[in-house]
């Protein structure tokens, strides 16, 4: 039965529950408070990572964030406040940093990644799309030997979840990238991996989108949220008032602003990352992640592009210029031969990534409102796991059975 939805966010996650949506015969109307051009969606490193099977909430990771906390140039920096909604989520976060955590997460998040990997390849066939996407794999490149071990241990876990990966010495690294220059001890290689150009899909899908009927609403904030017998009844924005049968919270970061007018506790933290794009022929084919620094390096089209950091301080797109100085500086150590200049520092442009306490997403349906879906707080992989969240989403809402099991997704999970 066809149903009127509203997507509340035209992000990555929310197109593709529009696409998914509007296959199954949905009206669907999305809303954004921007003019859905920038954001994360667009400043991602276009990574598609079954590989990632390690959750952000790890044993060590709050450790090494307050350690950080007082290092502007660090690749997780946590800034404490004294709000009762940051403090939540960092209890929770330090809670979840448990080796149970991660034992619980791996895979299921090798699952959503690899059903979201196969999907990019089918939308792209499917409709004919030209958005670049590659299946090159994913280096590990590391300097140390502390983390290059750490770093194959991670490989060996990933081999007993099925997924293909090698371990290179320097020279094999160099017969995969022979036209630069390389400062590093070896690699593991994930070659189940892919890699896109995000802004190219999300104009492709955008344009297929609204062609095909669903309506967009840009420039438009949601003030208000009528709820009555645990439904939404409307939303009203800075210019209409909606109705519809369901309605999805696909805000991003912005997700938990919207979720209090609900009455709904989703524990959630924005954490900014930052992109610096070189149009210069750089002579680098591989994407790489520069595992000390976490730093993403990836080819795209027409450029390539260096990615990084995670900055849990709140809601805010200002551009931290140390942070940006960071990513290039781990650039030059890696790559000796490159030096970002200052016009490609100077256009850096940031996003913000909708962060769990145990970094895994909530897709589902919350119990305090029955005609609601939840699908936000992916952290750094909701590019990677866009179009199958989409489907999920649209799997709940067309009451068909969701292809993953969703129970460790679900909104309404204590911590």
């Amino acid at each position: 039965m066809s149903k009127k939805v509203i997507i509340i966010g035209g992000g990555i996650i929310g197109l593709c529950s529009a696409y998914y949506l509007h296959k199954e015969g949905h009206n669907i109307t999305v809303i954004d408070q921007s003019s859905m051009d920038y954001g994360a969606s667009y400043v991602n490193a276009g990574y598609l990572t079954p590989s990632h099977i390690i959750p952000l909430a790890a044993p060590g990771v709050m450790k090494k964030g307050l350690k950080w906390m007082f290092n502007p140039a660090s690749p997780l920096f946590i800034k404490p406040r004294l709000t009762s909604d940051f403090l939540q989520w960092a209890w929770a976060f330090n809670k979840s940093c448990s080796s149970e955590n991660v034992v619980r997460s791996i895979s299921v998040i090798k699952d959503i990644n690899l059903l979201s990997r196969d999907l990019y390849s089918e939308i792209k066939e499917q409709e004919d799309f030209n958005f670049h996407l590659e299946r090159k794999g994913l280096l590990m490149l590391c300097q140390s030997d502390k983390l290059l071990e750490e770093e194959i241990l991670i490989g060996k876990i990933a081999q007993e979840e099925g997924l293909p990966v090698k371990n290179l010495s320097f020279p094999e690294l160099k017969q995969l990238e022979p036209n630069i220059q390389l400062h590093a001890k070896g690699a593991v290689l994930y070659e189940c991996d892919g890699h896109t150009t995000p802004h190219l899909f999300m104009k492709e899908m955008k344009a297929y989108l609204e062609i095909a009927g669903v309506t967009f609403r840009k420039n438009e904030k949601i003030n208000d949220i009528d709820v009555r017998n645990n439904k939404i009844v409307s939303i009203t924005s800075t210019s209409n008032t909606y109705t519809a049968d369901e309605y999805i919270l696909a805000a991003g970061s912005w997700s938990k602003l919207l979720s209090k007018k609900l009455g709904i506790k989703l524990l959630l933290e924005a954490g900014k990352g930052y992109r610096i794009n070189s149009k210069r022929d750089l002579g680098i084919t591989m994407p790489t992640i520069l595992a000390e620094a976490k730093v993403a390096v990836t080819p795209m089209q027409g450029f390539t592009r260096f990615a990084g950091t995670m900055e849990i301080a709140g809601i805010n797109h200002d551009i931290n210029k140390v942070r940006v100085e960071a990513i290039a500086n781990a650039a030059h150590r890696y790559y000796p031969d490159i030096i970002l200049t200052y016009d490609e520092k100077n256009d850096a442009a940031c996003g913000l990534r909708p962060v769990s306490p145990d970094g895994m997403a909530y897709i589902g349906k919350s119990s305090k409102c029955k005609n609601l879906t939840i699908a936000t707080g992916h952290a750094m992989m909701g590019w990677s796991m866009g179009p199958a969240t989409g489907k999920l989403v649209s799997e709940l809402i067309s009451d068909k059975k969701p292809s993953l099991n969703l129970e460790v997704y679900h909104p309404d999970r204590r911590f």
